[in-house]
């Protein structure tokens, strides 16, 4: 009986693996690394770090800052000027 299961189902089990290797259904380590650093590079393409981002949102603050002192000193001499006609 052991004989025949085997002669039996060995088709089934070659079919198994040519279709493992047909489709790369497992991955080798090499392969992986090298997804892996794709990957790694093209989120450094798209994304910024923290500490990038960090950084724009100081720079940003300081605009907001430096535009509200311009709005102030414009609206400051239009007041003393008298074109302020509210």
């Amino acid at each position: 009986m052991g004989k025949d299961l085997i002669y039996k189902y060995t088709p089934l089990f070659l079919m198994c693996i040519a279709i493992i290797f047909q489709y790369n259904l497992f991955v080798t380590p090499q392969v992986l690394e090298q997804t892996h650093r794709e990957i790694l590079s093209e989120v450094a393409q798209v994304y910024i770090t923290k500490s990038e981002f960090g950084n724009m949102k100081e720079q940003i603050g300081d605009i907001n800052q430096k535009l509200d002192k311009i709005y102030d000193t414009l609206i400051n001499e239009r007041s003393s000027d008298g074109f302020n006609r509210n």
